[in-house]
């Protein structure tokens, strides 16, 4: 039940990361939450039972520190992501970068310098106790992550108030999984204290994420926080997708109207019509598509079917008189419009071909 949990929760984070990955490079924004995205997704499979026991048989225990480690680079990326979307991301950036790399490097030097760790599963609690080095990675781990969570929280807090919409719900979600991992961790502090005053520690093994309080804390909780970030740092991106979605319809139904407006009037072409976004690539189809229609004398007033008929029916030359001109209208009346005129091009040009073939 556990890897089935880790594996999951981890594949859907490495899932979504590739995703943004994939957008970041496209768009130029957003790397920053691919690498976290794609960290926690890691960190999740190098903590899988199963994924542990592979993995020792490289290096004792190493998928903890695997883990370990990419969990502390995740939560880093999501504090920066968090700023940047809070307008704050060169605030303190340095610092940031600096208690990571110490961070990393402080647990990959206690942890290779202990000897005797545990095959398969990597569980330190029997070993606190005569093993000093151990103390001070759990330590690092813990205080870098607890204050990273505090800084995601607060940042998170702090811009809620003048957000709205898809961003206030994730940055909510945010909020409640900074509260799920600031649990974990001091579950996390007690045990190792409660391991390091014991007389006889016991090795913990639990049977499932939620089968006892310890287990809750150690393996439940991280889970459900780390799925509560990957969908609260998703959210925001969604009327973005959808934004997109609607461009790139518009773009191909605008096609067949701005290939005819074009070839009739082809001083209507934009020079730079090959826009580095989609958005700007739609914006010089609407125009150019915009000043066809005004060429062709086709005003404000005219229903979309009239206009769509007056355009097919347009002459190869062009009329010498002076069309009207058309009055500005906003961007999505605009977009509206464009569309249904399009359509009703589109299914014109549809009956047109039809009559032609004798169907």
């Amino acid at each position: 039940m556990i890897d089935i949990l880790f594996v999951g929760v981890g594949l859907f984070a490495l899932f979504a990361g590739i995703w943004r990955a994939v957008r970041a490079r496209r768009t130029g924004a957003g790397a920053g939450l691919a690498v976290s995205l794609i960290a926690l997704g890691a960190a999740f499979c190098f903590l899988a039972n199963r994924a542990q026991q592979v993995e020792s048989e490289l290096y004792p225990s190493l998928g903890r520190l695997l883990s370990n480690l990419a969990t502390m680079v995740a939560a880093y990326g999501i504090g920066l992501t968090v700023a940047e979307i809070s307008g704050t991301r060169d605030r303190g950036r340095r610092t940031r970068l600096v208690a990571l790399g110490v961070a990393l490097a402080v647990l990959v030097v206690t942890f290779f310098s202990t000897s005797d760790l545990p095959r398969g599963v990597g569980v330190f609690d029997e070993l606190y106790r005569t093993h000093p080095t151990l103390v001070v990675y759990v330590f690092t781990y813990t205080v870098y992550l607890g204050f990273a969570v505090l800084d995601i929280g607060i940042v998170a807090a702090v811009t809620i108030r003048a957000s709205g919409g898809a961003l206030r719900a994730g940055l909510a979600l945010l909020l409640l999984a900074s509260a799920f991992a600031l649990a974990y961790l001091a579950g996390k502090v007690v045990g190792t204290l409660h391991a390091l005053q014991a007389d006889q520690p016991v090795k913990t093994l639990c049977r499932g994420p939620f089968s006892t309080l310890s287990c809750t804390l150690d393996v439940g909780f991280p889970a459900v926080s780390v799925l509560l970030i990957v969908v609260g740092l998703t959210i925001p991106a969604v009327p973005g997708m959808v934004a997109a979605r609607r461009d790139a319809r518009t773009l191909r139904l605008l096609r067949p109207l701005r290939a005819d407006l074009t070839r009739r009037f082809p001083e209507i072409a934009r020079i730079d019509a090959a826009g580095s976004s989609r958005r700007e690539r739609l914006l010089a189809a609407m125009s150019e598509t915009n000043d066809g229609l005004i060429l062709a004398g086709v005003t404000p007033e005219l229903a979309p079917p009239a206009a769509a008929r007056l355009v097919r029916d347009l002459p190869d030359e062009p009329a010498e008189t002076e069309p009207p001109t058309a009055a500005a209208e906003p961007f999505a009346a605009d977009v509206a419009r464009l569309r249904a005129i399009a359509r009703a091009y589109r299914d014109l040009e549809g009956a047109t071909a039809a009559e032609a073939t004798g169907l």
